[in-house]
């Protein structure tokens, strides 16, 4: 597979990526991981699990996921697909791969979901004989479990989110594709961010700018609904979406914004100074810069993600900040989700340690604030990074701002 970001086009001159065998290659790795659980069948209502077995790209309401999109798929049959009736139109003409497709209500009624339950999916289920067996889902609302509990009572139901999450976990070529170009928009989102970053203009500014980029590169989301752009003290504690907040000099300015392409995200981060930085907010930026520097020394098989988030909680100890982490993951998997487990650095105990496999993509992200400081002492780099037979690729290429560099 090509091993750079070649464009977004199907074009006649070069070879690209094969859809149709992505969209196959998924379904068999998704049926193979089935047989090997002994899940009978999946119904799934993410939208990453949705878009992976399926690749619907529907419209996206915000605070409706679990409700908008489901597929069920079983260990040997084409996934079916169910949606909302405004959908059901464009995606019959559009979408020849999928054979079964089901028009369903809007389930945050009780009722609804019971009528849908009845009349729509225990009839598929008990043509595909999987009634009586092991359902794998993902995520299921009140409504949805009650329905089940009475309209499928001889479904046993399973850990179906686990299984997709081992199930994406090691990326397809196809897939590698997708996400270096996802990679490669988020940094022209990242760089147009960084462009107009200068005194007097807003957060909000940036955030716009950066998004008719993204638009512009037919790009589908960020990959926060919210794009993250905080200046000054919005970084200490970091306020994670863009405000009206002027920008002055003297000003650490955050972007966070990245990009979802054909079903992908790339995902890049940058931190910069708006006019000149003080000694202490270099310090803060060279610390986080060298911790990401060491962490990617272990970014290869042969370590953990612990192993790797040990690495850069260390080299935070060098600058007497290693009590200023922020209190989340160092680091996440990525590909039809945006923030997906293994984690790295996860602040709890008990979050999974694995081993570091070619195929794996991650963006590692460490993030030191200190508080109380003018113009703000936090800061965050990110990188996507694909682990490779031999070590390491870093897929995103933004500029990095050098002048915060001790």
């Amino acid at each position: 597979m090509p091993g750079f970001a070649r464009g977004q086009f199907m074009v006649d001159y070069e070879q690209r990526v094969d859809l149709d065998a992505l969209r196959s290659k998924r379904v068999d790795k998704a049926q193979q991981f089935m047989k090997d659980a002994g899940v009978d069948a999946l119904f799934m209502t993410k939208v990453e699990n949705v878009r992976y077995l399926t690749s619907l790209r529907a419209s996206f309401l915000a605070h409706r996921e679990g409700v908008r999109a489901m597929t069920l798929l079983t260990q040997s049959e084409k996934p079916h697909l169910f949606t909302n009736g405004g959908e059901i139109p464009r995606i019959t003409r559009d979408m020849p791969w999928i054979d079964h497709f089901h028009s369903m209500p809007k389930l945050e009624e009780q009722q609804l979901m019971d009528k849908m339950v009845k009349n729509v999916l225990r009839p598929v289920l008990e043509e595909l004989g999987v009634i009586g067996g092991k359902l794998g889902v993902d995520v299921m609302g009140y409504h949805m479990f009650s329905a089940f509990q009475r309209i499928l009572p001889e479904i046993e139901l399973v850990d179906g989110d686990t299984l997709m999450h081992r199930v994406r976990r090691h990326k397809l070529d196809e897939e590698v594709y997708m996400i270096r170009e996802a990679s490669a928009i988020a940094d022209a989102v990242c760089e147009k961010a960084m462009e107009n970053v200068k005194p007097g203009v807003r957060e909000c500014d940036v955030a716009a700018e950066a998004m008719k980029v993204l638009h512009h590169y037919a790009a589908e989301m960020a990959h926060l609904v919210s794009p993250f752009v905080a200046s000054g003290e919005h970084m200490s504690p970091p306020a994670r979406f863009a405000t009206d907040k002027i920008m002055r000099n003297g000003d650490i300015v955050f972007i966070d914004i990245g990009a979802q392409w054909n079903g992908y995200f790339g995902d890049v981060a940058r931190t910069m100074i708006c006019g000149k930085p003080s000694d202490f907010q270099k310090k803060i930026y060279t610390a986080v810069y060298e911790a990401l520097e060491k962490g990617l020394e272990r970014m290869r098989p042969g370590y953990t993600n612990q192993e790797v988030a040990d690495e850069i909680w260390g080299t935070a100890r060098k600058y007497g900040l290693e009590e200023n982490w922020f209190g989340l993951s160092i680091g996440h998997a990525l590909g039809t989700s945006p923030n997906e487990p293994p984690y790295i650095g996860e602040p709890d105990p008990d979050s999974e340690v694995v081993p570091l496999e070619p195929g794996m993509v991650f963006a590692v992200e460490p993030l030191i604030w200190v508080p109380d400081v003018v113009g703000g002492g936090g800061v965050r780099i990110e990188e996507t990074v694909l682990i490779t037979e031999d070590g390491h690729e870093v897929l995103t290429r933004c500029s990095m701002d050098d002048s915060l560099l001790l």
